[in-house]
C-alpha cells in the first residue's frame, strides 16, 4: 500500500526534529569569504533554559540573527517552533520574544510610552488591555517606578530591562536573549536570573546567549559551546562539566613549598593565591600519594581536595583557550 504524501506542514515538522530550535549544518559565509557559522547542528529542548556560550567572534549573534529570520543562511537549515526559518518568519515570530544586540528605543519617549508603541505595533495585541499589559511588563522587570522617565535618561541596565519588558508584553513559547544582563549591577543580574527561571517554570523555553560562564552555570539547564564559528559541544550543563577533571586545591601557610612539591609530583598549571595552591592533578599519581609527598616535604597541609570542575574548566579543556570576556 502506497504512503500518502506528506503535507507541507508535516514536511516542515519532520525536518524540525524534537527541539524548539533545531539547526542542521547551518552555515553563514559573508562576502569576502568570512565563515561566521560553520555547519551548526543545534538542538534546544522544550522547556529548557539553554545557554549559548562563546567568546567574541564565535558566531553566537550571527546564529541568533539567522534563527530570527534577520539574515539568510548560506546553507543548511534552521527550524524554530517546528517551522523553517526564515521562510516561516511571519508565523513564528508572534510566538517569540527577543532581545538582540540591545533594545531599539525612542529616547524622547518614556519607558511606558516605548512599550505602548511596541504593543501597538503587534497586530495580535488587544488595544483594550494594552495599558494593563504594559504596566504588568514594567513591574515584572522592576521598572514600574521609572516608567514615566524618558528612555534617553535610562542607564544601560535600565534599557536592557525595558527591552526585556518589550519581549514579555505577550505570552511567548520561546524567549531569545542576547547578553540580557549586559550593563546590570550584581543585584540586577540576580533579578533577571530569577525572572528567567520564573519564565521557564511557566513553560517558556529560554535561549540565552552570554559570555558570562558563571551566569550560564547558575541559570541554565542546557548549554552549547561555540568557538570560531563551530559547535564544540552541547548538552545538560551538569554533564558538560562532569566530563572535566576538577582542580586540586591545597590550603597551607607553606604555599611556595607546596607548589614546588606539586610540580615534582607531576601536577600542571600550579597557581598560588595567598595560602591557597591550585593545580591540575597529576595524571598518573594517586592523590593520597601526592598528599603524603606534601607532608614528607614539611608542608603544613590544612586543606586538601579536588574541587568540582566548573563550566569554565570545561570550556578551557574543550577549546584549549581561556574565555574572552569581551564577549
Amino acid at each position: 500500500m502506497s504512503e500518502t504524501p506528506a503535507t507541507e506542514p508535516e514536511r516542515e515538522q519532520q525536518g524540525a526534529g524534537d527541539g524548539v530550535i533545531v539547526t542542521r549544518a547551518l552555515t553563514k559565509r559573508y562576502r569576502g569569504g568570512q565563515l561566521a557559522v560553520d555547519g551548526l547542528d543545534l538542538t534546544v529542548p522544550a522547556d529548557s533554559v539553554f545557554g549559548f556560550l562563546g567568546p567574541n567572534g564565535s558566531g553566537k549573534t550571527t546564529t541568533i540573527r539567522m534563527l530570527m529570520g534577520l539574515i539568510e543562511p548560506t546553507s543548511g537549515s534552521a527550524h524554530v517552533l517546528g517551522r523553517p526559518m526564515p521562510r516561516s518568519v511571519r508565523a513564528v515570530l508572534p510566538h517569540v520574544g527577543a532581545l538582540i544586540e540591545g533594545p531599539a528605543l525612542y529616547g524622547f519617549l518614556s519607558g511606558r510610552d516605548n512599550l505602548l508603541r511596541y504593543d501597538a505595533a503587534d497586530p495580535a495585541a488587544d488595544p483594550r488591555t494594552r495599558r494593563a499589559r504594559v504596566a504588568a511588563a514594567l513591574d515584572r522587570v522592576g521598572l514600574a517606578a521609572a516608567a514615566g522617565k524618558k528612555a534617553k535618561a535610562y542607564s544601560l541596565g535600565m534599557k536592557q530591562r525595558l527591552g526585556l519588558a518589550a519581549a514579555l508584553l505577550q505570552p511567548r513559547k520561546l524567549l531569545v536573549l542576547d547578553e540580557p544582563t549586559n550593563g546590570l549591577d550584581p543585584q540586577g543580574m540576580r533579578e533577571i536570573r530569577s525572572l528567567i527561571r520564573e519564565l521557564a517554570s511557566d513553560g517558556t523555553t529560554v535561549f540565552l546567549s552570554s559570555h558570562l560562564l558563571d551566569e550560564i552555570e547558575q541559570v541554565c539547564t542546557h548549554a552549547a559551546v561555540m568557538a570560531q564559528g563551530r559547535l564544540i559541544t552541547q548538552g545538560p550543563v551538569a554533564d558538560l562539566a562532569a566530563g572535566t577533571r576538577g582542580r586540586l586545591v591545597v590550603t597551607t601557610p607553606d604555599a611556595a613549598d607546596a607548589a614546588r612539591t606539586l610540580k615534582e609530583q607531576g601536577a600542571a598549571d600550579v597557581v598560588i593565591a595567598e595560602d591557597r595552591v591550585s593545580a591540575e592533578p597529576p595524571q598518573d599519581r594517586d592523590l593520597a600519594e601526592v598528599n603524603a609527598a606534601l607532608v614528607a616535604a614539611g608542608v603544613r597541609v590544612r586543606g586538601f581536595g579536588v574541587e568540582r570542575a566548573s563550566l569554565e574548566d570545561a570550556f578551557v579543556a574543550l577549546t584549549g583557550e581561556g574565555f574572552d570576556v569581551a564577549g
